[in-house]
């Protein structure tokens, strides 16, 4: 039994909340081919197959040694890079981003893959640095890794994830150590960067998305709708929801984009507050798992990994649920775990099975501390 138990080390409660997560994906995907059978069943019959796949790498990244990836970093970004880059020549467009290669059944999004390589790359980077030597120097290097995948997204045009990929890169100079006064200089500088590129860098329609963010009403058909028709679809649901199949909003096709980006006001409409609560909460137990995992992780590396890919879960989550309220601006980011799409769930189920590899491989403190106790 000995034998096999260390392929059964698993944060079993952090598994158990990422499989409520994917049910509750699931059924919502499924409740959407009960009105347009055909193509809502083969969404579904998709979903099925890129779960299947997904929790077959979720297991492989589990099982290997998470500082395994650490020698291969520069090899993953550098393909990463290569794939954003071939995309922008021979990917399909898909809602208007070229960003996809036709696979046949199965559209891969290198944006995607290439969230997860930054988190190794820039983990094993300032794993090597030590708090109180981190300065402007490794500050400006780690941008070059970022600035260059950031830019390649943007072109496709794929500026959320180009906008997370900001975001993992802040989010792990944090965790690293970086003094606070250059945390707030980085801060100011983002904003008159945003402030300087609304009008060179967003193009119309992005513009559009955050003034209908600002005034929905303005353009009720327009710029505006999605937002009031998700808006609508969550309010419509009550406490208890409409019912499986019974969300008119989603049903009825007034929703945009009801498998991606607004799966979430279709859980809202159908399962109502207590089911929204229940996604919420499960993705809140998630992280809190993770934080531990990061806490009781042997070097800074693993550290670093898991405070990476906890935040990228929790900017994804908390934009697409904020969007799907009204109150955060349509970034076309999609909900992890319960989104339509095969890239997106496989590369978050891989990124959590890497955090189970930290998990895995974690200082067992109770067990040292006990060990510690009894040589005294």
């Amino acid at each position: 039994m000995n034998r096999f138990s260390k392929y059964l080390d698993f944060d079993w409660i952090a598994v158990a909340a990422v499989g409520f997560l994917l049910m509750t994906g699931l059924v919502a995907i499924y409740s959407l081919s009960l009105e347009v059978e055909r193509e809502g069943f083969d969404n579904f019959q998709k979903q099925l197959l890129f779960l299947g796949f997904a929790i077959a790498v979720f297991l492989l990244f589990s099982w290997l040694d998470y500082r395994t990836w650490k020698s291969y970093s520069g090899i993953l970004y550098l393909f990463g890079v290569l794939m954003l880059v071939a995309v922008l020549f021979w990917g399909v467009q898909i809602r208007g981003t070229s960003g996809w290669f036709s696979l046949g059944v199965f559209n891969l999004q290198p944006a995607e893959l290439v969230k997860l390589f930054l988190i190794i790359s820039l983990a094993k980077y300032f794993s090597q640095i030590s708090a109180s030597n981190l300065g402007p120097r490794h500050v400006l290097v780690s941008f070059i890794y970022v600035i260059i995948p950031v830019v390649l997204a943007a072109r496709q045009p794929d500026m959320g994830s180009a906008l997370v990929m900001i975001v993992i890169w802040f989010g792990i100079l944090f965790l690293a150590g970086l003094k606070k006064k250059y945390l707030f200089a980085l801060g100011a500088l983002a904003l008159i960067v945003l402030f300087l590129g609304w009008n060179v860098v967003l193009k119309d329609y992005q513009q559009q998305r955050i003034e209908s963010f600002m005034n929905p009403g303005a353009d009720p058909l327009g710029s505006g709708y999605n937002v009031i028709q998700s808006m609508v679809a969550v309010g419509s649901g009550g406490v208890s929801g409409k019912g499986l199949g019974h969300g008119s909003q989603s049903q009825l096709n007034f929703l945009p984009e009801k498998h991606t980006d607004f799966i979430f006001a279709t859980i809202a409409e159908e399962s109502g507050l207590v089911g929204a609560s229940l996604v919420l909460g499960l993705l809140w137990l998630l992280l809190f798992r993770m934080k531990k995992t990061s806490d009781a992780s042997k070097d800074s590396f693993g550290r670093l990994l898991v405070g990476g890919v906890m935040i990228m879960i929790f900017f994804q989550a908390f934009i697409n649920v904020g969007m799907n309220l009204g109150i955060m601006p349509i970034a076309g980011l999609s909900l992890p775990f319960l989104s339509y799409g095969g890239s997106f769930l496989i590369v978050t189920l891989a990124a959590t099975g890497l955090t189970q590899s930290v998990w895995k491989r974690r200082v067992k403190r109770k067990v040292i501390l006990e060990e510690n106790l009894d040589r005294i």
